[in-house]
Order: C-alpha cells, then structure tokens, then sequence
C-alpha cells in the first residue's frame, strides 16, 4: 500500500482555504498512485483554535468542510484531523479525532487519548479524552492511528496512566500512523525522533509520522514530518520549515523486507544522538551553555523558525509592511535583517531617531546596515520632541536631577513616532527587545517594549550575537561595528547596559537555567555562580512580569518562551 504524507501549512478558522489546500493534496496523492493520503492533527480548522471551539458556528463549519473533502474520495483513503462533537452528555462536548475517509463515508474515527496541559497546551480545556481504542482495517492492512501526545507517555517518567499503543496492540495492527501538530523549539527536533523511534521499537512497528507546518502567531511548527521502518531506521525524512509531500510504500518499511539500511539512512539518527549528547553535557556544565545555546544548529534552526513566524505572522494577517526602530545596535540590526529576509526589503521600513545622548557611529551604523539591505529608512532626530516634553514638565518636576524618568521619555517619544508612522501608512510595528531584557524588565512599557509582534522576544542576547554572525556568514550585512561595541541603550551619557545588567555571558547562563530549566536558587549557585548575583536577576526576572504581560506576541523558539507557554503570577512574592 502506497501512504503519502502531505505537510501543508494551515490557517486557523480559515475553512475554505484549508480545504482547498487538502483537496489539492488529495488529487495529487491520486495522480501519484496513493492509496492513502495523511494531514496532520486539526488540519480542518488549524492548530489550536483555542476558544473558537467554545463556538458551536465554528464546529459546523468543521463539518461542512468533512463533507466537503468526502466527496473526493472516492478512490482514495484520506485521513484528516478535525474536532468531533461528543455524543454524551457527561465530559467535554468535543474530541480531538483523526477522521478517516473512505468513498465518501467516515470509514472510521479515532480521538486522541493524552490532552496534554504544559506549556502553550491547554488541550483538557476542550476535548474529552478517549475511551476507546480500535484499529481501523483498510486495504489489507491494520492501522494504528494516533494524534501526536499519544505517542509520548514512553520513558521513566510516563505523564499519563496509559499509553494507547498499548491498548491497539491486542488488535495485532500492521503500522501507526500518527498526525501530529507538534511545535518548533531548537531541543524540540531531537525529543521528536527519539520518541518516535522509541514507539517502533518497543511495538516493533514501522510508523507514518505527518506533523503541522507554519506558524499561528506565536507558535511555530516546524514539520519534519518522516516515515521510520520496523527496526528504528529513517526511510523519510520531509522538510523542515516547508511545506512537503511524500509517498511511501508499506512494503519499504515491514519488518523482514526492511533489512539492514544504508550508513547514509542513519545519518540523522547519529546526529540526535549526537545532538543530545552535546545538549546533555552542555546545559549541566555552567562553563558551556552559552556554547550550547549559540551552537550552529540550534541558530540555524531559529534563524528559520524566526522568518517562518514573520512570513506567517503577516500574510495570515493580511499585512506586507513592517516598521522598526533602527537604533546602529545589535537587536534592531538583527530584526531588521530578519524583517527584510522573511518579507522583501522594499516592505521593511527603518526609522533611525537619534536624541543628544546618540553616538554619531550610532547613526552612521544603522545607516550602513540599511545601505547594505537595501531598505528604505528616515532619519528622524527626536531633540526638539524632547526638550519640549523636560519643558512642559518642568513646573511637575521642578529641579529634582535627572532619572529614569527622563530616561523613559526618550524611549517613549521614540514609540510614539514609529505608531504614529505606523498608523498613517498601515505597516506593522516589529518590537526589537531580546529575552535577556525581558527576563530583567530592561526595557520601557509604551516605549521600545511597543510593538505587533516580537522577532527576538525568545532569543538570549547572546543567541542574538550569533545570529548576527550567522546572518553575516556569506558576507557582512550586518556591519562588524554593531556586533563589536558594547550594548547601550543610549539615554544618558556614556550608558552601558553593563551599568544596570551583569555582563551577558553570566546573565543569560542564570536566566536559561531558570527559565527553560525552572532550577532554583540553591542549584544555580551551585553551579558556582555568585549567590548575591543570582537572587538579583531573579528578583528582576520575577519583579518584572507586570512589564512581560503587557507585552506583544513572542516568536517561541525554545521550550520555554514568555507568553502563553509561562503562567506565573504578577502580584507574588517568590523570589522577589
């Protein structure tokens, strides 16, 4: 039997055009000789639609998109995924069900047992867990069929009480076949492969894995969906951050044809397991997780995650221009570059605002770094605008010394030009803030934390570095001054944001093992880092949620971004 795989990139409640997408596929697999055709996991209505299925319109139109697909399968089997409405009146009133179609019927449906609630999941919300658990039998074959978190209660620390694999098994199944919508991290690649090979050997099944495409605002999926044989062995491996299609024959993938495989058919899976090698000795040694988090290719890999949440981001919205602050640093270097890769130079506009405590290398490195991506820019110098806010508050703040205040009136002065730009011409306001000064509240609230979206909101300062250098890796873009000189934010003199951060090195290193890793106090001191410096940053880490939750949407490209993958209370106490 011939499965084709196809990963396409959906648009949350965009009915017509997800279906559209689909039946494209689907008469493709055709011309192709399929006998089946796989779509990832809500692939109906796009994944997650979050409360638009608390809406019953929504859920109808999921059913008039079945329907609507049905028709085209007549000689085809075409498996989908889609919310299902629940009969029962006790639990959820809905499932998160993988449709199987057949000749113009519903040959079978099988809904997703693990509803995962971690990190940006919140699936228990919406759907009722299954009950029960049958093979679907189709030309021949036995087939197992999952959604996603299904196949991931294996290992020493099992989530969920059952494992539905082991439920199906006594049904003596051919193959799996799960769908999936499985989101990006630069960790998330390996986890993946390992999870599903570790399904094939404990069940000695060969498995047809199809996982989501695309970003939905935040939320970045990065496919990769693949076709692994019987004994552990990668048959396929589709793109990543693309859209693809494959076909495989079950014959390729049983266990006595599957046979020995080539060194090359291993390839990917030496580099996991070299992958999690390095990730393993790296975070547990202080000395070199700044190594691991700016190794080649975890930036690499969000360096394509970044462009994939810009381009979707806008065209999803209906938006082609962006707008940023292009301040000659480091972070609005980086975005600029990025905005200009993902959406054309010409749609990428920079405004350079230069106050009295402005370097002239400041603007003459903004300007360069435009001159070298071919965007458009102005200059608009923000003295006058300045001077008139110390003026008209003069008689509030009498002679009291210059502070913060005046410090944050440049910053907001600053976002107030680039909204008012934005409004009039109908471009999108790219925030340019790191992780680094989010994590810390280093940034001014309506002021250069304003923004639609958030480029580096999930990467490190010094993840920007090396994407700097990353981006620069065929020839300087990114003018080599902006990466070398100290960061400052430029709004007093001589300012340095060593002045008010610890260096980034020893920054980052405490932030990531908080953060991604949720160790405490005692276990990052004693990983030899000094005791009053770690109860700083995370009192500033914790201080600062207030700043964090007024903040734009973030680009997730790690296992624990701000947003909705981090809940934790405003008004507390712990660590502050």
């Amino acid at each position: 039997m011939k499965i084709a795989l196809a990963q396409q990139n959906y648009h949350i409640g965009h009915f017509e055009d997800n279906t559209r997408k689909i039946i494209g596929a689907i008469q493709y697999a055709k011309s192709r000789g399929a006998d089946l055709v796989v779509f990832s996991e809500l692939s109906i209505c796009g994944y997650p639609p979050r409360d638009f299925l608390e809406f019953n319109d929504f859920i109808q139109e999921c059913y008039k998109a079945i329907d609507i697909i049905k028709e085209h399968t007549e000689d085809i089997g075409v498996i989908v995924g889609c919310p299902q409405r629940n009969p029962d009146k006790e639990g959820k009133d809905l499932f998160n069900a993988a449709w199987f179609l057949y000749e113009k019927q519903v040959l079978g449906v099988a809904h997703k047992t693990l509803l995962p609630t971690y990190d940006v999941f919140d699936e228990y919300r919406y759907f009722e867990p299954s009950f029960n658990w049958q093979v679907i039998s189709f030309k021949g074959k036995k087939i197992a069929l999952t959604i996603c978190e299904d196949i991931w209660n294996l290992g020493d620390n099992p989530l969920y009480r059952i494992c539905p694999m082991d439920k199906l098994m006594g049904q003596q199944p051919d193959l799996m076949i799960n769908i999936s919508a499985s989101p990006f991290d630069y960790d998330h690649d390996v986890d993946r492969l390992e999870v599903i090979r570790a399904n094939v050997l404990k069940y000695k099944l060969p498995m047809f894995y199809c996982n989501a495409i695309g970003s939905q605002t935040e939320v970045v999926f990065d496919g990769g969906s693949l076709v692994m044989d019987a004994q552990g062995h990668v048959v396929k491996e589709m793109k990543y951050f693309e859209e693809d299609f494959t076909i495989v024959n079950t014959d390729d993938v049983e266990v006595q044809k599957s046979g020995p495989r080539s060194p090359r058919s291993n390839q990917k899976l030496q580099a996991v397991e070299l992958d999690k090698e390095m990730r393993v000795s790296k975070i547990s040694d202080p000395d070199k997780i700044i190594e691991y988090l700016t190794a080649e290719k975890n930036i690499g890999e969000i360096y394509q995650a970044l462009l994939l949440g810009i381009r979707d981001y806008f065209r999803k919205m209906g938006f082609s221009k962006a707008i940023l602050g292009s301040s000659g640093g480091i972070d609005s270097a980086v975005t600029l570059a990025l905005a200009c890769e993902a959406l054309g130079k010409d749609n990428v506009r920079a405004i350079l605002m230069p106050s009295h405590y402005s370097t002239s290398h400041s603007v003459t490195d903004a300007e360069q770094l435009s001159r070298n991506l071919g965007n458009p820019y102005d200059i608009i110098p923000i003295k006058d605008i300045y001077d008139s806010f110390l003026s008209t508050l003069k008689p509030v703040f009498k002679d009291l010394p210059f502070s913060l205040a005046e410090e944050n009136i440049q910053s907001r002065t600053r976002g107030n030009l680039l909204m008012a730009i934005a409004n009039k011409f109908g471009y999108i306001l790219l925030n340019t803030s790191n992780k680094s000064e989010l994590s810390t509240g280093y940034g001014t609230l309506y002021g250069d934390m304003a923004g639609g979206l958030s480029v580096l909101g999930d990467v490190y300062k010094m993840q920007v570095y090396a994407l700097a250098e990353y981006i620069n890796r065929n020839g300087e873009i990114i003018p080599e001054n902006i990466i070398q000189k100290p960061p400052s934010a430029e709004l007093r003199p001589d300012q340095k944001d060593s002045d008010s951060l610890p260096e980034y090195p020893v920054l980052d290193k405490v932030l990531y093992q908080y953060i991604e890793r949720r160790q405490g106090p005692k276990e990052i001191i004693s990983m030899g880092i000094d005791e009053a410096l770690v109860k700083r940053i995370l009192k500033l880490v914790n201080t600062s949620e207030y700043k964090r939750n007024q903040f734009c949407p973030i680009i997730r490209v790690s296992c624990k971004a701000f947003g909705i993958g981090r809940r934790v209370p405003i008004v507390a106490r712990y660590l502050s």
